[in-house]
């Protein structure tokens, strides 16, 4: 396995700060990569790609629960079928978080606190108990015990490259080197997003990894 470089990934970010969040992810994506079998750079670029756009170019590690009323109605209709209902869980997170998490993901009640505590976290957002339990399980840590680790380069990687494998995308990604590349990228970010939202800029970060990657344009 060849480890991507700091300039590659400075590179594949191009953002204003790129080389200051190249140095202080490049460890963490590194160590992930290693740890989960992304060790082509048909995969890495794939998975870079992917992770650009979920984390906001590795800005963003907590999903946003902040919602006013109105936003609440339009995207949990059925939830929030009135103003009155939607008024109590209105910029407040952890409220909002328990009841729509509520009893799904392994999470208990509402009650429980289990939406909040285990919300969306890391580079590709882990979110629900049994997936935090899962992820503690297979790659021996306690993400269980303390979620907060994926607020950190470390376990933010390190959850996103096992939701990666475990999802079976170094598989889809292997397609990503033939004439069914473009196919093959689509369904890698449906699997992820469970649609194809930011589809255009998931192909520019991939063109810009591959590229750097030293891959053919697709």
């Amino acid at each position: 396995m060849n480890d991507i470089t700091q300039q590659q990934l400075r590179t594949v970010l191009a953002t204003p700060d790129a080389d200051k969040r190249a140095a202080q992810w490049l460890s963490a994506l590194q160590h992930c990569m290693q740890g989960c079998a992304i060790d082509t750079p048909l995969r890495q670029a794939a998975f870079l790609a992917q992770i650009l756009v979920e984390s906001s170019a590795l800005g963003r590690l907590e999903e946003s629960l902040n919602y006013s009323a109105p936003r609440l109605r339009q995207v949990w209709p059925q939830r929030f079928p009135t103003d009155e209902i939607a008024a109590r869980y209105a910029h407040n997170a952890a409220a909002l978080a328990n009841y729509v998490y509520a009893g799904r993901m392994g999470n208990g009640d509402e009650h429980s606190g289990d939406g909040w505590r285990y919300r969306g976290r890391g580079l590709i957002q882990l979110t629900g108990r049994a997936n935090y339990a899962l992820f503690s399980k297979d790659m021996q840590v306690d993400a269980l015990g303390d979620p907060d680790q994926l607020l950190q380069p470390a376990g933010a990687a390190l959850s996103a490259g096992w939701f990666w494998r475990a999802k079976g995308l170094n598989e889809l990604a292997d397609q990503t080197g033939g004439a069914d590349a473009a196919n093959a990228f689509v369904q890698i970010t449906k699997r992820i997003n469970g649609g194809t939202i930011g589809l255009d800029e998931r192909k520019a970060y991939w063109s810009r990894a591959r590229q750097a990657l030293g891959l053919p344009a697709v």
